[in-house]
């Protein structure tokens, strides 16, 4: 790594595109907090010698810029998400320094139960909250910190006791077991930024120390909301915001030894598959090649029925039945709020490479267990798709179908009551989803059935039954030119 002064780029492409003096400065407005708490951080950093082992985790708000002006491993996360992904950091790579860093509506909104259950666990990381009551980036909305009677884009005339008071997360997360040392300082003079910069020093330290999780709340200015000057902002800091968040330490309980010690954790097939199953022993491949005369490359497949009718199995099986040909497959559910009679789905892909999406918006094969199912998702299916639905509980086609989809029948219910267990429908359904789109082999399916009922043995007969019957009564459908009837 290229050397600096401190952990800063030598410019920062942000402002000015880092072009003459502007490319030394930071683009935030004029007495914003945040430049001079990248200053504290990027110092800390440089003392503790952490450059080359840091992660900094930024999301949404003002705070997304972070990654503009400090050398340092920077990741990006989703609105509130910011403690979740550093907690993902940091298990993967125990001896990465990993600093959240956050604003108030992120924080202490819609994050609110990721910092709460980061803390909680208490990973040796450092999170930097920079409380300055407001949405700053978003146009000035209220925050979880706005004070009472403060005006706001959504709070015209002032926060009330309706909205609720605001929230004080550094007493809040100083009574969680996981937190080692909890602070609040602010900005407002030299005395605070000093303590603001040695607070944030020792974050670090503790971290890099494996002691634990700190978390050190800053209150800082936001004169363009405020409509102040920086003067008058850091007075309205002073005199309105720390009468309602104490400055000072909250807690201060570091360990006398370091704890966190996971270990360097391993990626390797062997050592994973201890953890999820599988075997070391390639599958038997039935194949000649893949699905072509489907799609040339992704095949997306989409299940659907009300919970209960083994559209997740049956979506797992698949995709496990195309791993096991040597292809790349997702599987993922998508439950509704019924247990019973509306529609849950699952989306499979299955392609030559890599899948890049796991959803299946626009399925090439839809499987529908019940009429909701086949009604919101029918009209989805692309050209020249195929649709199988259960046609012992689903008469009525709905508009909106391509014309070039096929359109299979199959009794999928009918055929597991006759074969004694009404749960093995959506088996039926794999043998009718083979036969109608040559997919795999048959083989393939009942290698895949053979594993997943490895343990239960005994009802392996009965589901390569339910296969067979799902094949056979497709075939008759196909036929026919019209749904399939179960036999006696």
């Amino acid at each position: 790594m290229i050397e600096h002064q401190n952990a800063f780029y030598d410019k920062f492409d942000r402002h000015a595109h880092g072009k003459g003096l502007k490319g030394h400065a930071t683009h935030y407005c004029a007495g914003c907090g945040h430049g001079l708490l990248h200053k504290y951080i990027a110092e800390a950093i440089t003392e503790l010698g952490l450059q080359d082992r840091t992660i900094a985790v930024s999301p949404v708000g003002c705070s997304v810029f972070l990654y503009y002006y400090l050398d340092v491993g920077n990741t990006q996360a989703a609105h509130g998400r910011a403690p979740a992904v550093g907690i993902g950091h940091k298990v993967a790579n125990p001896e990465s320094i990993v600093i959240s860093y956050q604003g108030d509506g992120d924080l202490a909104s819609i994050g609110l139960a990721e910092i709460m259950q980061a803390c909680q666990i208490g990973l040796p990381m450092t999170v930097i909250f920079v409380n300055n009551a407001i949405y700053g980036m978003t146009g000035g909305q209220m925050a979880p910190t706005t004070l009472m009677g403060q005006k706001t884009a959504t709070s015209p005339f002032g926060r009330d006791r309706f909205t609720g008071q605001p929230l004080r997360m550094a007493e809040i997360v100083s009574e969680i077991d996981g937190t080692i040392y909890v602070e609040r300082c602010a900005l407002f003079d030299n005395k605070q930024r000093a303590r603001a910069k040695k607070a944030i020093l020792k974050g670090l330290r503790l971290q890099a120390e494996k002691k634990g999780f700190s978390f050190i709340e800053v209150l800082a200015e936001c004169p363009t909301h405020l409509k102040m000057s920086t003067t008058e902002a850091e007075e309205w800091v002073k005199t309105c915001m720390v009468p309602v968040f104490p400055l000072g330490v909250k807690k201060d309980a570091v360990p006398d030894e370091p704890w966190f010690d996971p270990g360097t954790p391993s990626f390797e097939p062997a050592s994973v598959q201890k953890v999820i199953g599988g075997s070391t022993e390639p599958a038997a491949r039935f194949g000649t090649g893949f699905p072509v005369h489907i799609d040339p490359k992704d095949i997306a497949i989409k299940f659907a029925g009300a919970g209960g009718d083994g559209a997740q199995t049956a979506a797992m099986l698949m995709t496990y039945a195309a791993i096991n040909e040597g292809w790349d497959s997702t599987h993922i559910p998508s439950y509704g709020p019924e247990s019973r009679g509306g529609t849950s789905y699952a989306d499979v892909h299955i392609a030559t490479e890599e899948v890049l999406s796991p959803a299946s918006p626009t399925p090439h094969v839809l499987i529908a267990f019940n009429q909701p199912s086949l009604d919101k998702f029918g009209p989805t299916v692309q050209a020249n798709g195929t649709i199988i639905y259960d046609s012992s509980v689903t008469s009525q086609i709905p508009d909106g179908i391509d014309p070039s989809v096929a359109l299979i029948g199959v009794p999928c219910t009918e055929i597991a009551q006759n074969l004694g267990k009404r749960m093995v429908k959506n088996v039926v359904s794999l043998g009718a989803l083979r036969a109608a789109t040559n997919l795999f082999p048959r083989e393939t399916f009942l290698l895949t059935l053979k594993q997943a009922l490895k343990d239960k043995c005994a009802m392996l007969p009965l589901n390569e039954a339910a296969f067979t019957e799902g094949e056979k009564a497709c075939e008759e459908a196909m036929a026919a030119g019209t749904p399939a009837t179960a036999a006696p």
